[in-house]
Parts: C-alpha cells; sequence; structure tokens
C-alpha cells in the first residue's frame, strides 16, 4: 500500500474518536443545561460538591436557594446543581434492600474477632531503649 493513500486513513482514523466525544460532550451540556434550567420548588438536588437539599426559591435567574437543614437555606448558582434526586425512588431501594433475604452465614458481632492490645511501654522497656538509642545514633557498638 502505498504511503500516500494510508496518511489520509490514519488522519480519519484519529479524528473519528475526537469527533464522537465532542458529540457526547455536547449533549451531556445540554442536558445538564435543560436539568438546572427546569429546577423547582420542592426538587432535592444535588450540587457538585454533594451537597443535597431542597429548592425552596427558583425565581432567580442565576441562582436557586436549597434548603440543607430544616431552617438553613443556602443561595447557590445553578450551575453549582449536578443531578435532582427523585426520593420515591430513593425510598423503593432502600424498601427493596430491606426485604433482601439476610445472609446465614454473616456471623453475630458478638463472635466477631476482637483487636489485640497493643503492649504497654513498661512491659518491655529493653526494646523502648534500644530503639531510641539506634535512632539516636548511638548503637550497640
Amino acid at each position: 500500500m502505498n504511503l500516500s493513500t494510508l496518511f489520509p486513513l490514519i488522519i480519519l482514523l484519529l479524528f473519528i474518536p475526537i469527533l464522537l466525544s465532542s458529540r457526547r460532550q455536547k449533549k451531556q451540556a445540554a442536558a445538564m443545561q435543560d436539568l438546572q434550567s427546569s429546577l423547582s420548588e420542592g426538587d432535592v438536588v444535588v450540587t457538585t460538591s454533594g451537597l443535597r437539599g431542597t429548592v425552596v426559591d427558583s425565581s432567580y435567574e442565576d441562582t436557586v436557594d436549597i434548603e440543607i437543614a430544616p431552617g438553613v437555606v443556602t443561595t447557590w448558582v445553578r450551575a453549582a446543581v449536578r443531578e435532582t434526586v427523585n426520593p420515591a425512588s430513593d425510598s423503593a431501594d432502600a424498601t427493596a434492600s430491606d426485604d433482601a433475604p439476610k445472609s446465614d452465614d454473616a456471623a453475630p458481632l458478638d463472635d466477631a474477632p476482637k483487636a489485640v492490645d497493643a503492649p504497654k511501654t513498661d512491659e518491655h522497656p529493653e526494646t523502648i531503649t534500644e530503639a531510641k538509642d539506634s535512632a539516636a545514633g548511638r548503637g550497640n557498638a
């Protein structure tokens, strides 16, 4: 195969993934823009920093007020909202996990292995002084 025909083929193979990924990024950005512009009171949202709260005021163009605890309302830029959370599906997931069969192989907490206590400093004083001497550069030479 001639090098002049192989070169355009290689260039084409390199640019196809770039074009496909840019289309995917544009779709994701458009979906995020739609989500942020469609926020309304009562929506449960998660911000980009992981804070979860309920939208209490979305009347401003660039910001949204989110209640993060009873009586605690903070103002966020709309772009900081990462996703909306559907509380009905979260409670259904929790119910489904509660209905899942329990494993009989699980050991009760009383039978769990216990942590071994570390030796007290006065139990082995010779090893402590040897370690201090070697750290200070005073070996047993």
